[in-house]
């Protein structure tokens, strides 16, 4: 009890501290150019250093034996249960009505198409939705380099006429940083949903000239020079807060960018920045062709007994359609019965394996496999990752940095002593309680007469903590897929935005063209009716071609400048990226309810991106917010799916139509702090061995990586990684802390609906309608402490993490 009360004060202290932090400090947005620092939200799950760091996504916490990237630098008329197009294996998006964008004058992208002599180039054509199922990897060079073309003689005008003023300086700058944005996102979207060999080695010839012209942009003295003016300037005090947020943005981002380097350092600089772009992707290749690469036939279906149906489908699924060599074009009569399967390192496979399968030597061949994907032969990254380590190390002392941890800081709310200091408390607040955690799994497997109960392995505590938990709880994520079709969800998701937010989402296939059949595209309309956002929803795996994980990341941005028809903003449009089981035969995508939360998840960070009121484009949606606040709406949406009401509109039976049992939503609800201190740990561990490489590695020094990660693991890992383990987090440049920073801000932002009473519709009503107009729709526009100080009326308290955590009595009902 003593020991207990202990760990809950340690926590409260920490928080507590995490509270003040944020009281009390500032910091400048996150770039706000697009193009120079993408703000990509994701949920991407790797196991290996991602080296380009992004701003999305939940941590994932669940997958104890697998974790993947997250990170990188690199979704509403009212609708009932019938009124949405059903989400079913035989829907196909119909073909594209005829559609036309509204007429816009001869633009300068116009002279661009036709001096490259390619008018018949979708990357440049003057579209309002952008031509995804016509850009193939031959449009890419001659594409991009006349976008390049244009936009530096762009450059050169604003440069030879700029002024400090919006119209002269922010105007045009904001419609050069958007054409390339849009373009190179459109292109690194597709590799990243419908990889070729071709589409990257296009990408990669020209990516050198993308961010030569990126540097020279970030670099401009004339702009800079611009944007001091005005912050100098009698006006300054005249100016709206997104207005001076994106002066002062892009002030520290162009120092952070290298302007104020002399000729010599620049030049070193910029070849520094080429070469971590280059490595960033390469990285993410080899990781996807690590993935891609490992195929375990299976013929015996004792080999891997204990599997789910909705496995069994997918490894026989896998099997029809994959091929295994030149002279073996995949199984076309696999069955989900007789077989034969084909088990794979993507999420849905692996993570079957690794939670239901009996046959421990396979569970071990598979783990093994997953945690040394990317570290031999062709694929290894380990050079890469340790060139990066030194690249970026070389960058911040360029900039007069000690190290890239302070860099990364310099865009953030906290500092690296703040971050490690909350990263210490909640470990050793965390530690006991995994120790229990195994205790207690290890006595269960020896009840279960397991004859590894005494030495349990890597790839044994997702069996056994999976089996403790049916048991504990009397929950079996396979038998609630059926309660968890996709269509159910996403109507009972979009019911949900329009109860709290306003809003109505209509499906709008056919409006605009998709990479893949599988792909939906919705309409967000206001109460009125009016279209207010765009959003595509990729929701299936698919392993020979997509990016693994989860990720949210905009098209366009709301933007006065870049209105279409010279009146109202351009409206904002958005993705959203998943990698959950796709339907099997003739029926629909059955999910996990963890699949269920990464949808919540990745959804709450579109609806900040589509329901921004901000009109300046540099700095609406969710461009320009710091990286400590980026999950807010994202966490925040995650809880409603422990709220009662929400769970049973979307928890039904696709084929009988039953309701979840109300025992079970009340087990679902009583495990959700289940293994809470060792989840705790694995993030803990990502989290600092992300700041121990970003703060004291001396890349090329006598410890390695690898070391690094072993030495952080006796400290925050109950069970040490396997020596061979390379199964390194990264990817987060000293950011991975943001998660608890967030949680804090999400959590706190829930319990306002809790404290109005979530049983009062009204009540959640209005609350729901005050988070919109702050939290939504104010964007990187407003200082996020400031934004949340606007919707809670009071500086954040970490009482509701804890609560929500199982560390203090809970106060409300769910």
């Amino acid at each position: 009890m003593r020991g207990t009360r202990a760990a809950v004060q340690n926590v409260l202290r920490v928080l507590l501290l995490l509270n003040a932090l944020m009281a009390s400090r500032f910091s400048l947005s996150r770039s706000v150019h697009p193009i120079l620092k993408r703000p990509t939200r994701f949920l991407t799950h790797s196991p290996h250093f991602a080296p380009t760091p992004p701003l999305k996504s939940r941590p994932c916490p669940l997958w104890s034996a697998s974790f993947s990237f997250c990170l990188a630098s690199s979704s509403s008329s009212s609708f009932s249960p019938t009124s949405l197009p059903v989400f079913s294996p035989s829907h196909s998006p119909r073909r594209y009505a005829s559609f036309s964008p509204p007429p816009s004058p001869p633009s300068a992208m116009a002279a661009a198409v036709a001096a490259a002599g390619d008018v018949e180039n979708p990357l440049l054509k003057n579209f309002e939705f952008p031509p995804f199922d016509s850009v193939e990897a031959d449009h890419v060079r001659p594409g991009v380099r006349a976008l390049l073309k244009q936009l530096e003689d762009d450059l050169d005008e604003l440069e030879r006429t700029v002024e400090p003023t919006w119209s002269k300086l922010v105007e045009p700058l904001e419609k050069i940083v958007d054409k390339l944005s849009v373009v190179w996102g459109m292109v690194n979207h597709l590799k990243a949903v419908k990889d070729t060999a071709e589409l990257r080695a296009a990408i990669e010839e020209v990516q050198p000239e993308k961010v030569k012209f990126q540097l020279r942009l970030g670099q401009s003295k004339p702009i800079y020079n611009a944007f001091k003016a005005i912050q100098e300037s009698p006006e300054w005090q005249h100016l709206s807060d997104a207005r001076k947020r994106i002066v002062e943005g892009q002030i520290k981002e162009a120092v952070l960018g290298g302007v104020a380097l002399d000729d010599e350092k620049r030049e070193e600089f910029n070849k520094v920045e080429q070469e971590l772009e280059r490595l960033s992707q390469k990285f993410g290749e080899n990781v996807l062709d690590a993935t891609k690469k490992f195929e375990r036939l299976v013929t015996d279906k004792k080999e891997i007994e204990g599997l789910p149906p909705t496995a069994l489908g997918l490894a026989a699924q896998t099997a029809v359609s994959k091929v295994l060599s030149a002279v073996n074009q995949g199984h076309p009569g696999a069955t989900s019965e007789d077989g034969p399967w084909i088990i794979t390192l993507d999420g849905p496979s692996f993570m079957s394996v690794m939670q239901h399968c009996r046959n421990r030597g396979l569970r071990e061949e598979v783990y093994r496999a997953y945690i040394t994907r990317a570290s031999s032969g062709d694929l290894d990254n380990t050079p890469i990752i340790d060139q990066i380590l030194k690249l970026r190390l070389e960058k911040a002392r360029l900039l007069n940095y000690n190290n890239y941890a302070e860099v990364s800081m310099a865009t953030k709310m906290a500092t690296v002593e703040k971050a490690q200091e909350l990263l210490e408390k909640l470990r050793s607040a965390s530690w006991d309680a995994a120790v229990k955690d195994l205790e207690e799994l290890k006595y269960f497997a020896k009840s279960q007469g397991a004859a590894e109960a005494d030495d349990l392995r890597h790839w044994d505590i997702s069996f056994w903590a999976e089996r403790l938990r049916e048991a504990k709880y009397d929950i079996n994520e396979e038998e609630l897929r059926p309660y968890f079709s996709l269509p159910k969800v996403m109507n009972g998701l979009f019911n949900l935005a329009k109860k709290l937010f306003d809003i109505n989402i209509e499906a709008a296939d056919g409006q605009a063209p998709v990479w893949n059949s599988d792909v939906r595209f919705y309409c967000i309309k206001d109460s009125s009716g009016s279209p207010t956002a765009y959003f595509y929803f990729d929701p299936y795996s698919r392993p020979s071609e997509k990016r693994g994980g989860a990720w949210m990341d905009e098209v366009v941005g709301r933007s006065r400048v870049l209105s279409r028809n010279g009146t109202s903003p351009r409206l904002p449009v958005a993705h959203m990226v998943c990698n959950q089981t796709p339907p099997v035969g003739d029926k629909p995508s059955l999910m996990t309810f963890r699949e269920v939360e990464t949808v919540f998840h990745e959804f709450g960070h579109a609806l900040q991106h589509m329901l921004t009121k901000v009109d300046e484009g540099l700095v609406a949606g969710i461009r320009g917010i710091e990286w400590d606040a980026v999950e807010l709406p994202s966490q925040f949406m995650e809880n409603w799916c422990y709220h009662r009401e929400t769970l049973m509109g979307i928890a039904k039976h696709y084929e009988t139509g039953e309701n979840l049992p109300e025992e079970v939503f009340l087990k679902l609800v009583a495990a959700r702090t289940y293994r809470a201190g060792t989840l705790s740990l694995r993030q803990l561990k990502f989290a600092t061995t992300d700041l121990e490489l970003h703060l004291n590695y001396v890349p090329g020094g006598s410890a390695s990586i690898y070391d690094v990660d072993q030495r952080v693991s006796k400290r925050t890992q109950i069970i040490p990684p396997l020596p061979e383990d390379r199964f390194l987090c990264g990817g987060y440049a000293a950011g991975y802390y943001s998660y608890k920073w967030a949680e804090v801000l999400s959590a706190d932002a829930f319990s306002a609906f809790e404290d109005a009473g979530l049983d009062d519709n009204k009540a959640v009503e209005e609350t729901g309608h005050k988070f919109r107009e702050t939290i939504l729709a104010l964007g990187g526009g407003k200082a996020p402490l400031e934004v949340f100080v606007e919707f809670r009326g009071r500086e954040p308290s970490p009482e509701a993490l804890l609560r929500h955590n199982g560390l203090l009595a809970a106060t409300a009902s769910a």
